[in-house]
């Protein structure tokens, strides 16, 4: 079973002495102010802990399975790790931490990958809590409830969010709390309405999901496919083994923009140069498009809005996309670009690793994680 160090089911054997030694970004959180309207407790340490001593002792939790809590301890240790880049007080001296679940979402996943190996999947899940924490609060202020949370039921365990929110309601001092514990009530009430608590949304196609998710419209309706042929567009860092797994899939067509800058001799660092490098890529790409040829696009794509850009291309000529994410431990990553014929800089490499953002199903029609 994987546990962050410091882990517990039991309220009174916390130990934060050790946490805080252990942490630096839980010491970090000592000092970060918050708005006295919403936390009038104190500093982001002081309702961390109080956030994890109202989650050790809620009946949900102590119903969960040993790996579960594991999961939701971690989550709640680092839901407001990101307070302490993102906070500001403004000219009427309120305090805000606008995007701290965003970034919030990549430091988790950057502490657990490198620090505390976790498999793919309990590690996805520590960081979707992460980014989702305070969904269950502002739903229903944001345009399409229903469609949000699809999009949330496919990378989280609304269970455990539910109970992740309601432990983030208690572990704090605010003048709203009955507002916000029946608006944490109101989540899992539309959970169980679009029959998605504790499990993903459910769709008739892949088709259907991705137009839903992206467009709105209905859960149940069926497009027509008018999908011609396939891209499949590889993810994942440099070192990761993408090629490996060209390998594997035989003769197919590949577009492949770092090919094309080495036959150019057009430097990484060269961003005029790289940009008429991905220019070429994408003519090859439309000649494949054209002809409704299957291809493979192989590059890093790390990013959501990279990812996007080329979807939004391939899918304009009518292609059904599928994203193949590819992903090997932090030491094993190390070592495979280290034996690289084009071995990335670690520290470049590194930079990369704190941008990673992990594909997900409203990107495209099918996501596939080939992780080791």
């Amino acid at each position: 079973m994987w546990k962050l160090p410091g882990y517990t089911d039991k309220p009174e054997e916390i130990d934060w002495d050790f946490i805080h030694k252990e942490y630096s970004w839980v010491r970090d959180m000592v000092g970060v102010i918050q708005d006295k309207h919403h936390h009038a407790e104190g500093d982001v340490f002081v309702h961390t802990k109080m956030v994890v001593t109202a989650l050790l002792n809620l009946p949900e939790f102590k119903e969960l399975n040993e790996q579960d809590k594991s999961i939701l301890f971690a989550a709640a240790l680092m839901h407001d790790v990101e307070k302490r880049s993102t906070t500001i007080t403004d000219e009427n001296g309120r305090v805000s931490a606008h995007g701290h679940a965003r970034k919030g979402e990549k430091t988790a996943r950057l502490i657990i990958y490198k620090d505390y190996p976790a498999p793919f999947e309990i590690r996805e899940q520590v960081c979707s809590l992460v980014r989702y924490h305070g969904l269950p609060i502002w739903l229903s202020e944001r345009e399409d409830p229903p469609r949000l949370l699809g999009n949330c039921s496919l990378v989280t365990n609304t269970h455990h969010l539910y109970i992740l929110s309601k432990a983030d309601m208690i572990g704090r001092i605010c003048d709203d709390f009955d507002d916000m514990i029946f608006r944490v009530e109101m989540f899992k009430e539309l959970c169980i309405e679009q029959n998605c608590y504790g499990k993903p949304m459910e769709f008739k196609s892949d088709l259907g999901r991705f137009k839903y998710l992206n467009e709105g419209g209905y859960v149940d309706f069926e497009p027509f496919d008018e999908t011609k042929f396939k891209v499949t567009l590889l993810s994942g860092l440099p070192g990761s083994g993408k090629n490996e797994y060209l390998k594997s899939l035989g003769p197919v067509n590949v577009v492949c923009p770092d090919d094309i800058r080495r036959k150019n001799k057009i430097s990484p660092t060269d961003k005029v140069g790289n940009g008429r490098v991905i220019q070429n890529a994408k003519e090859e790409a439309k000649v494949f498009m054209r002809e409704k040829k299957d291809f493979v696009w192989n590059a890093t794509n790390i990013s959501t809005d990279l990812r996007g850009g080329l979807i939004d291309l391939f899918m304009s000529y009518g292609a059904r996309v599928e994203i193949v994410y590819i992903e090997v431990p932090y030491k094993t990553l190390l070592s495979q670009n280290h034996n690289r014929d084009y071995k990335v800089p670690e520290a470049a490499l590194e930079r990369l690793i704190t941008k990673l953002a992990i594909p997900s199903l409203k990107e495209c029609h099918n996501v596939k994680y080939k992780v080791s």
